[in-house]
Order: structure tokens, then C-alpha cells, then sequence
């Protein structure tokens, strides 16, 4: 009876070990799992927290976005895009801005009016104007030319030079803070005008 009780000790110890051993390599394999997930999520999409007032009235300081890091490696920029990027002068620092010049675009403002390759802009979304002339630029290949919805309030090409593209994170995709302005981020496109009159 004695060596029935061992046999019966050692064969439970050897049970309650295997299913230590199972229960540690389950518990293993859903840590890998679970950041193996994350690594790919974070090499889709990441979040960014606004800061400023420089995009306003269309988004806000305090809000969370959702930033697709795919946009620019499956697509092209378009004018009227919003995106997030590595600020030049301190890539620690991320800046949302709006796409308002391609590589080849000449960008200039005529008492206070946006005007692109000679013709006039229509913004479709809301934005503050300056009331300034700013002397003609063209985009040079590889850069942006970038402006923020609030324009006396922006640091942007105006102030620090055209956006490479390099420093590009991605698009803003999804609002997911406040809950109130949660959804997808529209991009408008920015339409080219009829040309304006040169004056004589």
C-alpha cells in the first residue's frame, strides 16, 4: 500500500508539473503572440496626440488621431491631404499640416488669397486666412509644401521650408478622441480654379 501511495504521489507531482510546463508555455506563446501583434499594428498605424491650435477649426488641441503609415508607401500625395510628419528642424516632434503643393507645384499667396500653378484655389474645408501677399515657391522633388487649416497661427513651409518627404509618418486616418468627433478624417481635394488675371 505503501509503494501504491508513492507510485500515486510521484505520478500526481509529475502531472501537476506538466501542467505547470503547459499552462508557462500557453501563457509564453500568447505573450509572442500578443507582441508580435502589436509590432505589426504599430508598423500600420499609430496614434498622435495634436498639440496647438494650428489646424483649427477642423481639429483640435487634445485630440487623437489615428495615423495610417501605409497611405504613402501604396499611394500617392494629394493636394488637400492631411498628414503627420517629423518636424525638420526637431524630428522629435511631430507636426499635423495639410498637403497644399506636389514635387513641380508653384504655391503663392495674392492678397491673402492661396494660389496654385497660377490658378486659384478652392479650400473645400474650413481654414483662417492670412491677409498677406507670400512671394511664389516651387516644389522641389521629393518635398511638400504644407500649411496648417489655421494660418495666422501655423508653423509651416511658410516659416521653415518645404516638408521632405522623407520625414513623412503618414495620413491622419480615424478620430478616435473626444468621443463626440470620433470617425474617419476627411481629405477634401483641393480643386484648382480658373486662372487669375495678371495685373498689367
Amino acid at each position: 500500500m505503501g509503494e501504491e501511495q508513492a507510485a500515486f504521489a510521484v505520478k500526481k507531482d509529475e502531472e501537476e508539473s506538466a501542467g505547470f510546463k503547459s499552462l508557462l508555455r500557453e501563457t509564453l506563446e500568447t505573450v509572442i503572440l500578443a507582441v508580435l501583434i502589436f509590432l505589426v499594428i504599430r508598423s500600420l498605424v499609430q496614434n498622435y496626440r495634436i498639440e496647438g491650435q494650428s489646424m483649427e477649426p477642423n481639429f483640435q488641441h487634445g485630440q487623437y488621431l489615428l495615423v495610417n503609415k501605409l497611405a504613402y508607401r501604396l499611394g500617392e500625395y494629394s493636394r488637400g491631404d492631411v498628414i503627420v510628419f517629423h518636424y525638420p528642424n526637431n524630428p522629435s516632434q511631430d507636426y499635423i499640416k495639410r498637403v497644399i503643393g506636389l514635387p513641380g507645384d508653384t504655391v503663392e499667396f495674392r492678397d491673402g488669397e492661396l494660389i496654385v500653378n497660377g490658378l486659384n484655389v478652392d479650400e473645400p474645408y474650413d481654414q483662417v486666412p492670412i491677409a498677406r501677399d507670400i512671394q511664389a515657391q516651387t516644389v522641389a522633388p521629393g518635398f511638400l509644401y504644407v500649411l496648417g487649416d489655421n494660418r495666422p497661427a501655423s508653423s509651416d513651409t511658410r516659416t521653415w521650408g518645404q516638408l521632405s518627404q522623407e520625414f513623412v509618418i503618414g495620413k491622419a486616418w480615424f478620430a478616435i478622441w473626444p468621443v463626440g468627433d470620433a470617425g474617419v478624417v476627411e481629405h477634401p481635394a483641393i480643386e484648382l480654379g480658373p486662372a487669375l488675371e495678371q495685373a498689367p
